[in-house]
């Protein structure tokens, strides 16, 4: 699962050492729908948060939102 999550390739072409891929999407599904990752991203995150490696200054910078042509006011056909 964390080949896959890692390289975002299609399930089909996990490599055959992990198994039919319909079993570890199988898996991976129902890991997701009883909270498992999100458990494991909270241990994870506590634990390194313990220890100093965790970062969370957010930046963000609007420079990169850009809205269509239509959205910012330009004259509407017929109008």
């Amino acid at each position: 699962m964390l080949w896959w999550l890692r390289t975002g390739a299609p399930w089909r072409d996990l490599p055959d050492r992990f198994g039919p891929w319909q079993t570890v999407y199988e898996r991976f599904v129902r890991w997701e729908a009883d909270g498992t990752w999100a458990r494991l991203l909270e241990h994870v995150q506590v634990r390194d948060d313990g220890v100093g490696r965790v970062e969370w200054t957010v930046s963000v910078d609007s420079t990169i939102n850009r809205a269509h042509q239509h959205a910012v006011g330009a004259r509407k056909k017929g109008m």
